[in-house]
């Protein structure tokens, strides 16, 4: 049988083409999509599509009751660079919509959570390089810590209640479909769009920052696929490692240029620098590759043809 799914942050950058997959793997009528507002966009005309608040448990467990859903997708964040703008609400609205959403399957009501969570959850202090699953783990910036607390709430509510809540720490992603939202590694995507604008692009971090990254193809895949193993096989329940690639910006550059020769990239790095520097380099995701199969289809130079070539279609 299938699940009943609703989808909390439907709009946002990973939501939107989340909800698109479950609605084709599962059909339209079981995933129900919900956000703070309706936008005229493919999930709210294409579906069934709630307006409802993520702070408002009154109004999750009405859908949850009304639709009899049985899996969760919360995807409602404020994400790094806007949450240090705005860190109570940042607060806020990522740990409160994650009780909520626990709470409601403390109670019986929801069988199956997921949660995202990022590579945030990391600090200066963890190993920079092949940083393990588990680590040292000191964030400084308002979404990792929310991140790192909600990681723990998840194993807590998971050992003391029997929660089944499943989570993988995303690293930047990067998708043609949906604008950048506020993300430290969101200028992997902004440089797409100039280049196929022919615009030159100015960074805001330095030309040698590695950071661990991911097409947004891989990204629904891995959501999709942990939320559909076996209970047995998810061994951890905090969050999971998740690795496809990791790249600079002079080396994302380089692979645009095979595509666009006279692209030209200059560097301006402002405070976002800072938050990147806090992060990985790069991630070892064994444990999710041991338990519950996880593969990735996309390295750079596959995303930079998928990228040039849908943006490319949506701009004529």
């Amino acid at each position: 049988m299938n699940p009943k799914i609703l989808i909390i942050g439907a709009c946002g950058q990973i939501g939107t083409e989340l909800t698109l997959k479950l609605r084709e793997t599962y059909g339209v009528d079981n995933v129900i999509a919900s956000d703070i507002r309706k936008l005229n966009n493919d999930v709210v005309n294409n579906g069934i599509f709630e307006v409802i608040n993520a702070l408002d448990y009154n109004q999750i467990q009405h859908l949850v009751e009304h639709y009899k859903i049985t899996d969760v997708y919360l995807m409602a964040a404020l994400l790094s660079a806007t949450a240090e703008k705005n860190p109570a609400f940042a607060w806020d609205l990522n740990m409160n919509s994650l009780f909520h959403v626990l709470n409601l399957a403390k109670a019986g009501k929801i069988k199956k959570i997921f949660w995202p969570s990022s590579i945030a959850v990391f600090g200066p202090t963890t190993p920079k390089y092949n940083t393990p699953q588990y680590t040292i783990m000191e964030p400084t910036t308002v979404y990792g810590i929310s991140k790192q607390c909600g990681e723990r709430w998840c194993e807590y509510y998971n050992k003391q209640y029997g929660v089944d809540v499943r989570s993988i720490r995303y690293p930047g992603l990067i998708s043609w479909s949906t604008e950048p939202g506020g993300g430290t590694t969101d200028y992997a995507v902004d440089i797409y769009h100039k280049a196929i604008n022919y615009e030159n692009f100015t960074c805001f971090l330095s030309e040698n920052t590695a950071l661990p990254m991911m097409y947004m193809d891989d990204a629904i895949k891995a959501t999709i696929e942990i939320m559909q193993a076996p209970t047995e096989n998810i061994k951890i329940r905090s969050s999971y490692n998740l690795s496809a690639m990791s790249f600079t910006p002079q080396e994302i550059a380089k692979e645009i240029q095979t595509h666009y020769p006279d692209f030209t990239i200059a560097y301006e790095p402002d405070f976002r620098q800072k938050i990147a520097d806090s992060w990985p380099a790069s991630i070892d995701d064994t444990s999710a590759r041991e338990d519950w199969g996880w593969k990735n289809d996309f390295d750079l130079k596959n995303t930079t043809t998928e990228m040039i070539t849908n943006l490319k279609k949506q701009l004529n």
